[in-house]
Protein backbone atom coordinates (compact mmCIF):
# COMPACT_ATOMS: atom_id res chain seq x y z
CA UNK A 1 0.00 0.00 0.00
CA UNK A 2 0.84 3.65 0.00
CA UNK A 3 0.49 6.77 2.37
CA UNK A 4 0.95 10.13 2.44
CA UNK A 5 0.34 12.52 5.04
CA UNK A 6 -2.00 15.83 4.70
CA UNK A 7 -1.42 19.12 6.36
CA UNK A 8 -3.68 19.68 9.26
CA UNK A 9 -4.47 21.02 12.85
CA UNK A 10 -1.83 18.59 14.77
CA UNK A 11 1.60 18.94 13.78
CA UNK A 12 1.76 15.58 12.81
CA UNK A 13 -0.30 15.84 9.71
CA UNK A 14 -3.31 13.65 9.18
CA UNK A 15 -2.11 10.12 7.97
CA UNK A 16 -4.33 9.46 4.39
CA UNK A 17 -4.27 6.13 2.31
CA UNK A 18 -3.03 6.44 -1.68
CA UNK A 19 -4.07 4.72 -4.61
CA UNK A 20 -1.52 2.92 -6.96
CA UNK A 21 -1.44 5.50 -9.29
CA UNK A 22 -0.35 8.61 -6.33
CA UNK A 23 -3.33 10.74 -7.77
CA UNK A 24 -6.35 9.34 -4.94
CA UNK A 25 -6.72 9.62 -1.68
CA UNK A 26 -8.45 8.79 1.74
CA UNK A 27 -8.30 10.04 5.32
CA UNK A 28 -8.47 6.99 8.07
CA UNK A 29 -9.22 8.22 11.53
CA UNK A 30 -11.15 5.65 12.78
CA UNK A 31 -7.19 3.39 11.80
CA UNK A 32 -4.11 6.10 12.78
CA UNK A 33 -4.57 9.52 13.26
CA UNK A 34 -0.81 10.35 11.90
CA UNK A 35 1.36 7.32 10.30
CA UNK A 36 3.69 7.63 13.69
CA UNK A 37 0.37 6.69 15.59
CA UNK A 38 -0.27 3.38 12.88
CA UNK A 39 3.37 2.53 13.43
CA UNK A 40 3.43 2.32 17.31
CA UNK A 41 0.40 -0.46 16.45
CA UNK A 42 1.15 -1.96 12.90
CA UNK A 43 0.34 -4.84 13.68
CA UNK A 44 -3.57 -3.83 13.93
CA UNK A 45 -3.45 -0.61 11.90
CA UNK A 46 -2.03 -2.93 8.58
CA UNK A 47 -4.56 -4.91 7.78
CA UNK A 48 -7.39 -2.25 7.90
CA UNK A 49 -4.48 0.23 5.98
CA UNK A 50 -4.22 -2.43 3.30
CA UNK A 51 -7.82 -2.53 2.91
CA UNK A 52 -8.60 0.73 2.58
CA UNK A 53 -5.88 1.11 -0.03
CA UNK A 54 -7.77 -2.47 -1.98
CA UNK A 55 -11.12 -0.14 -1.80
CA UNK A 56 -9.32 2.81 -3.51
CA UNK A 57 -7.77 0.94 -6.35
CA UNK A 58 -11.03 -0.78 -6.76
CA UNK A 59 -13.01 2.72 -6.57
CA UNK A 60 -14.86 1.61 -3.90
CA UNK A 61 -13.84 4.03 -1.26
CA UNK A 62 -16.80 7.11 -1.28
CA UNK A 63 -14.95 9.88 1.02
CA UNK A 64 -11.71 9.37 -1.49
CA UNK A 65 -10.30 12.81 -3.07
CA UNK A 66 -7.94 14.06 -5.59
CA UNK A 67 -4.70 14.18 -4.16
CA UNK A 68 -2.77 17.92 -4.35
CA UNK A 69 0.61 17.45 -4.26
CA UNK A 70 1.18 20.98 -2.68
CA UNK A 71 -1.12 19.75 0.24
CA UNK A 72 1.22 16.68 1.34
CA UNK A 73 3.50 17.63 4.00
CA UNK A 74 6.66 15.41 4.97
CA UNK A 75 5.40 11.56 5.28
CA UNK A 76 6.59 11.65 8.95
CA UNK A 77 6.68 15.38 9.99
CA UNK A 78 8.91 14.32 12.88
CA UNK A 79 10.23 10.68 14.47
CA UNK A 80 11.64 9.43 17.29
CA UNK A 81 15.04 8.73 15.08
CA UNK A 82 16.74 9.28 12.46
CA UNK A 83 20.01 6.79 11.18
CA UNK A 84 22.15 7.67 8.23
CA UNK A 85 24.87 4.97 7.06
CA UNK A 86 27.28 5.65 3.91
CA UNK A 87 26.98 2.03 2.01
CA UNK A 88 28.43 3.32 -1.22
CA UNK A 89 32.30 3.07 -1.52
CA UNK A 90 32.59 4.87 -4.81
CA UNK A 91 30.89 7.64 -3.15
CA UNK A 92 33.27 8.10 -0.08
CA UNK A 93 36.38 6.64 -1.39
CA UNK A 94 36.15 9.79 -3.93
CA UNK A 95 35.47 12.20 -1.83
CA UNK A 96 37.82 11.05 0.79
CA UNK A 97 40.38 10.60 -1.77
CA UNK A 98 40.19 13.95 -2.80
CA UNK A 99 40.63 15.48 0.51
CA UNK A 100 43.81 13.46 0.97
CA UNK A 101 41.81 10.97 3.38
CA UNK A 102 41.00 7.27 2.56
CA UNK A 103 38.34 4.68 3.67
CA UNK A 104 38.63 3.43 7.53
CA UNK A 105 40.27 0.18 7.50
CA UNK A 106 37.37 -1.54 8.72
CA UNK A 107 35.37 0.18 6.36
CA UNK A 108 34.00 -3.08 4.49
CA UNK A 109 33.44 -5.37 7.81
CA UNK A 110 31.35 -2.54 9.46
CA UNK A 111 28.65 -0.64 8.90
CA UNK A 112 29.24 4.06 9.35
CA UNK A 113 26.18 5.00 10.49
CA UNK A 114 25.06 8.44 13.05
CA UNK A 115 22.18 9.24 14.42
CA UNK A 116 21.14 12.42 12.95
CA UNK A 117 18.39 15.39 13.06
CA UNK A 118 14.73 14.26 13.36
CA UNK A 119 12.84 16.34 15.50
CA UNK A 120 11.63 17.83 11.81
CA UNK A 121 11.47 16.65 8.94
CA UNK A 122 10.85 19.18 5.89
CA UNK A 123 7.88 17.89 3.61
CA UNK A 124 8.69 17.30 0.04
CA UNK A 125 8.26 21.08 -1.47
CA UNK A 126 9.08 22.92 1.34
CA UNK A 127 12.48 24.98 1.24
CA UNK A 128 15.54 24.63 3.40
CA UNK A 129 16.15 28.07 5.01
CA UNK A 130 19.22 28.98 6.39
CA UNK A 131 21.00 32.46 7.50
CA UNK A 132 23.45 32.28 4.73
CA UNK A 133 24.30 29.95 1.50
CA UNK A 134 27.99 30.72 0.38
CA UNK A 135 29.98 30.08 3.63
CA UNK A 136 27.66 26.52 4.42
CA UNK A 137 28.74 24.87 1.10
CA UNK A 138 24.96 23.21 0.66
CA UNK A 139 24.25 20.08 -0.82
CA UNK A 140 22.11 18.01 -1.76
CA UNK A 141 21.72 14.04 -1.06
CA UNK A 142 19.68 11.64 -3.02
CA UNK A 143 19.15 8.51 -0.82
CA UNK A 144 16.41 5.84 -0.15
CA UNK A 145 15.06 5.46 3.11
CA UNK A 146 13.67 2.43 4.86
CA UNK A 147 11.01 3.15 7.68
CA UNK A 148 11.01 0.37 11.24
CA UNK A 149 8.42 -0.53 13.61
CA UNK A 150 9.31 -1.72 17.09
CA UNK A 151 13.19 -3.64 16.58
CA UNK A 152 14.63 -5.25 19.83
CA UNK A 153 18.10 -5.06 20.17
CA UNK A 154 20.05 -7.54 18.81
CA UNK A 155 18.10 -8.91 15.83
CA UNK A 156 19.65 -11.10 13.06
CA UNK A 157 19.43 -9.90 9.29
CA UNK A 158 16.73 -12.89 8.78
CA UNK A 159 14.79 -11.33 11.72
CA UNK A 160 15.70 -7.32 10.42
CA UNK A 161 13.88 -8.04 7.54
CA UNK A 162 10.54 -8.74 8.95
CA UNK A 163 10.77 -5.13 10.56
CA UNK A 164 11.20 -2.55 7.57
CA UNK A 165 7.67 -1.80 6.57
CA UNK A 166 8.00 1.38 4.72
CA UNK A 167 10.47 2.99 2.09
CA UNK A 168 10.85 6.31 0.79
CA UNK A 169 12.52 8.86 -0.96
CA UNK A 170 14.98 11.32 1.51
CA UNK A 171 17.28 14.70 0.71
CA UNK A 172 19.16 14.57 3.62
CA UNK A 173 21.17 18.33 3.05
CA UNK A 174 24.50 18.55 3.77
CA UNK A 175 26.75 21.69 4.99
CA UNK A 176 29.97 20.75 3.21
CA UNK A 177 31.78 23.81 4.81
CA UNK A 178 30.78 22.96 8.35
CA UNK A 179 31.14 19.45 8.18
CA UNK A 180 34.73 18.56 8.03
CA UNK A 181 35.71 20.98 11.01
CA UNK A 182 32.88 19.84 13.29
CA UNK A 183 34.52 16.01 12.21
CA UNK A 184 37.74 17.70 13.02
CA UNK A 185 36.92 18.17 16.71
CA UNK A 186 36.45 14.35 17.19
CA UNK A 187 32.77 14.73 18.30
CA UNK A 188 30.67 13.96 15.56
CA UNK A 189 28.50 16.59 13.14
CA UNK A 190 25.80 18.51 14.18
CA UNK A 191 25.70 21.74 12.59
CA UNK A 192 26.20 20.43 9.51
CA UNK A 193 23.28 18.38 9.28
CA UNK A 194 20.22 20.31 9.17
CA UNK A 195 16.48 19.49 8.54
CA UNK A 196 16.11 16.94 5.63
CA UNK A 197 13.01 16.14 3.78
CA UNK A 198 11.51 13.44 2.87
CA UNK A 199 8.93 12.36 -0.49
CA UNK A 200 5.34 12.19 -0.49
CA UNK A 201 4.77 8.83 -0.67
CA UNK A 202 6.15 5.79 1.89
CA UNK A 203 4.84 2.67 0.24
CA UNK A 204 4.84 -1.10 1.54
CA UNK A 205 8.25 -3.40 0.52
CA UNK A 206 4.99 -5.46 -1.28
CA UNK A 207 4.62 -2.50 -3.95
CA UNK A 208 7.91 -2.69 -5.18
CA UNK A 209 7.82 -5.64 -6.94
CA UNK A 210 11.56 -7.20 -7.88
CA UNK A 211 12.85 -3.71 -7.47
CA UNK A 212 12.99 -4.68 -3.75
CA UNK A 213 15.41 -8.06 -2.69
CA UNK A 214 14.50 -7.46 1.00
CA UNK A 215 17.37 -5.59 1.65
CA UNK A 216 18.37 -2.96 -1.17
CA UNK A 217 15.78 -0.96 -3.75
CA UNK A 218 16.92 -0.94 -7.23
CA UNK A 219 15.29 1.50 -9.99
CA UNK A 220 16.05 4.42 -12.02
CA UNK A 221 17.01 7.30 -9.34
CA UNK A 222 16.70 11.33 -10.69
CA UNK A 223 18.41 13.97 -9.73
CA UNK A 224 18.08 17.40 -11.54
CA UNK A 225 19.70 20.67 -10.36
CA UNK A 226 17.94 24.06 -11.44
CA UNK A 227 16.57 21.83 -14.16
CA UNK A 228 19.63 20.28 -15.41
CA UNK A 229 20.19 16.44 -15.12
CA UNK A 230 22.64 15.91 -12.21
CA UNK A 231 22.69 12.40 -12.12
CA UNK A 232 20.71 8.86 -13.13
CA UNK A 233 21.66 6.76 -10.30
CA UNK A 234 20.80 2.65 -9.62
CA UNK A 235 20.80 2.17 -5.45
CA UNK A 236 20.83 -1.10 -6.07
CA UNK A 237 23.92 -1.85 -7.50
CA UNK A 238 27.97 -1.29 -5.97
CA UNK A 239 27.05 -1.35 -2.50
CA UNK A 240 29.08 -3.02 0.42
CA UNK A 241 26.16 -2.95 2.91
CA UNK A 242 22.42 -3.26 2.99
CA UNK A 243 19.37 -1.83 5.46
CA UNK A 244 19.47 -5.14 6.97
CA UNK A 245 22.96 -5.08 7.58
CA UNK A 246 22.26 -1.16 9.09
CA UNK A 247 19.47 -1.98 11.33
CA UNK A 248 21.83 -5.32 12.68
CA UNK A 249 24.55 -2.88 13.34
CA UNK A 250 22.60 -0.20 15.06
CA UNK A 251 20.73 -2.72 17.52
CA UNK A 252 23.74 -3.71 18.80
CA UNK A 253 23.63 -2.03 21.88
CA UNK A 254 19.41 -0.86 21.66
CA UNK A 255 16.45 -1.55 20.06
CA UNK A 256 14.95 0.76 17.74
CA UNK A 257 11.57 2.12 18.19
CA UNK A 258 8.68 2.59 15.53
CA UNK A 259 9.13 5.16 13.37
CA UNK A 260 13.22 5.10 12.68
CA UNK A 261 13.94 6.39 9.67
CA UNK A 262 17.55 4.40 8.57
CA UNK A 263 19.27 5.81 5.15
CA UNK A 264 21.84 4.33 3.24
CA UNK A 265 24.10 7.39 2.79
CA UNK A 266 23.99 9.65 -0.44
CA UNK A 267 24.00 7.36 -3.44
CA UNK A 268 27.07 6.58 -5.42
CA UNK A 269 27.96 4.24 -8.61
CA UNK A 270 31.13 3.05 -10.12
CA UNK A 271 30.17 3.84 -13.85
CA UNK A 272 31.26 7.57 -13.61
CA UNK A 273 28.25 8.45 -17.14
CA UNK A 274 25.23 8.39 -14.43
CA UNK A 275 26.62 11.29 -12.67
CA UNK A 276 26.40 11.76 -8.86
CA UNK A 277 23.75 11.92 -5.90
CA UNK A 278 25.35 14.96 -4.54
CA UNK A 279 27.54 17.94 -5.22
CA UNK A 280 30.23 17.33 -3.42
CA UNK A 281 31.15 13.67 -5.23
CA UNK A 282 30.87 16.13 -8.47
CA UNK A 283 33.38 18.62 -6.94
CA UNK A 284 35.80 15.95 -5.59
CA UNK A 285 36.48 13.94 -9.06
CA UNK A 286 36.53 17.35 -10.95
CA UNK A 287 39.51 18.33 -8.45
CA UNK A 288 40.82 14.88 -8.76
CA UNK A 289 40.75 15.14 -12.59
CA UNK A 290 41.88 18.91 -13.62
CA UNK A 291 42.86 19.68 -10.03
CA UNK A 292 40.28 22.20 -9.38
CA UNK A 293 36.46 21.54 -8.13
CA UNK A 294 34.12 23.57 -10.49
CA UNK A 295 30.62 22.76 -9.58
CA UNK A 296 29.39 25.40 -7.22
CA UNK A 297 27.08 24.33 -4.46
CA UNK A 298 23.59 25.64 -3.82
CA UNK A 299 22.81 29.19 -3.46
CA UNK A 300 19.73 30.56 -2.09
CA UNK A 301 17.40 30.36 -5.05
CA UNK A 302 18.57 27.08 -6.36
CA UNK A 303 16.45 24.22 -7.03
CA UNK A 304 16.83 20.56 -6.21
CA UNK A 305 14.30 17.56 -7.56
CA UNK A 306 14.82 13.59 -6.82
CA UNK A 307 12.53 11.05 -8.24
CA UNK A 308 13.03 7.27 -8.63
CA UNK A 309 11.55 5.60 -11.30
CA UNK A 310 10.31 2.10 -11.73
CA UNK A 311 11.53 0.23 -15.00
CA UNK A 312 8.09 0.86 -16.83
CA UNK A 313 8.84 4.96 -15.89
CA UNK A 314 6.09 5.06 -12.82
CA UNK A 315 6.86 7.25 -10.06
CA UNK A 316 7.68 5.01 -6.97
CA UNK A 317 7.37 7.66 -4.35
CA UNK A 318 6.62 10.54 -5.93
CA UNK A 319 9.35 14.02 -6.27
CA UNK A 320 10.89 16.17 -3.97
CA UNK A 321 11.66 19.87 -5.06
CA UNK A 322 13.31 22.11 -2.70
CA UNK A 323 14.61 25.28 -2.78
CA UNK A 324 17.37 27.05 -0.60
CA UNK A 325 16.12 30.35 0.43
CA UNK A 326 16.99 32.89 3.57
CA UNK A 327 15.36 32.22 7.17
Amino acid sequence: MKLATLRGESRDGDLIVVNRDLNTGVRVPNVAANLQAALDNWAVAEQPLADAYEQLNTGEMPDSFPIVTSDLTSPLPRCYQFLDGSVYPNHMAVIRKARGDSLPEDFYEKPLLYQGMSHEILGPYEPLLLPDDAPYGVDFEAEVVVITDDVPMGVSREEASGHIKLLGLLNDFSLRAIIPPEIGRKFGFMQGKPANALGPFVVTPDELGESWNGGLLSGRYVCELNGERFGELDPGRDNAFDYLDLIVHATLTRGLCAGTVIGAGALGNEDRSTGTGCIAEKRAREFLETGEAKSPFMNFGDVVRLEMFHDDGRSMFGAIEQTVKRA
